[in-house]
């Protein structure tokens, strides 16, 4: 059987993937600890993108 190799989403650490480690995808509960202050204090952000809205179209026509 082939281990898998995943690196942590935090610091990066090369890990194998293992049922048994409670703190997947996580190498330590440090790292999870981490993500999710990142998570609470809104530093993951998705861009927002515009769209026109149908009465702008209309207005520039």
């Amino acid at each position: 059987m082939k281990l898998l190799i995943v690196n942590c989403p935090q610091c990066g650490k090369a890990l194998t993937w293992k049922t048994t480690n409670r703190h997947r995808p996580f190498c330590s509960e440090r790292c999870k600890i981490q993500d999710l202050a990142q998570w609470a204090t809104e530093s993951y952000r998705i861009p927002e993108t515009t769209q026109e809205t149908d009465s702008n179209k209309d207005s520039s026509e």
